[in-house]
């Protein structure tokens, strides 16, 4: 993935993706619910890794959770520290995460993965798995489709996957799919999927 052509492609449109997507009743709510259910088990850090304006930070935080937000997009991060003041967000990559070993209990990857090539996928997995504490969980939504495939999104282009396909890669970079949503498209929005996963004991 070219990392500062997604940047600079979701910086030139950071108000408008903001007032569309900016908060979290523009989620609905039975991915609200998963996101709940699958990150609040635990105590410890949870990132939200690509957390754009900082919405689904700020939820779990509301619901008890220490969560933490990380973006590239410095106009994501500006809007989050102003919108949701009590918590942290920091830029960053989550190809290479500023994390110690093993010390955050979950992770949510909510359409921040929807970018990378398929070849690139285990990589960053991989980089989720290292940093996560045992029986950690992740929380990845994307786009569902029949196949892997990749299509033109508006702010730059995206791919489709499979849960199955997804859930396998999960498997391989060392997580257990535990749960997962679907939800089909509706004219005004692209078929939508949500998996859970826990790390799976070395």
């Amino acid at each position: 993935m070219n990392v500062e052509h997604v940047r600079q492609a979701y910086a030139s449109v950071a108000d408008l993706y903001i007032d569309l997507f900016g908060a979290s009743r523009h989620v609905h709510v039975d991915d609200l619910a998963f996101i709940g259910r699958h990150l609040t088990q635990r105590s410890g850090t949870v990132l939200d890794l690509g957390c754009g304006p900082g919405h689904l930070t700020g939820h779990l935080r509301s619901l008890g959770v220490d969560a933490h937000g990380i973006d590239m997009v410095p106009e994501f991060i500006a809007h989050a520290r102003a919108a949701h003041p009590d918590g942290t967000y920091h830029l960053g990559s989550m190809d290479k995460l500023d994390v110690a070993d093993h010390t955050v209990a979950g992770i949510l990857a909510w359409y921040s993965l929807i970018h990378l090539p398929p070849q690139d996928l285990g990589d960053v997995l991989g980089e989720f798995r290292r940093v996560m504490a045992p029986a950690g969980t992740v929380v990845v939504g994307f786009f569902d489709g029949d196949e892997v495939s990749a299509f033109d999104h508006k702010v730059t282009t995206a791919y489709r996957w499979p849960v199955d396909d997804l859930a396998e890669r999960l498997t391989r970079a060392g997580f257990t799919p535990v749960a997962h949503l679907r939800r089909p498209g509706d004219g005004t929005h692209r078929p939508h999927a949500a998996l859970a996963a826990v790390a799976t004991a070395a």
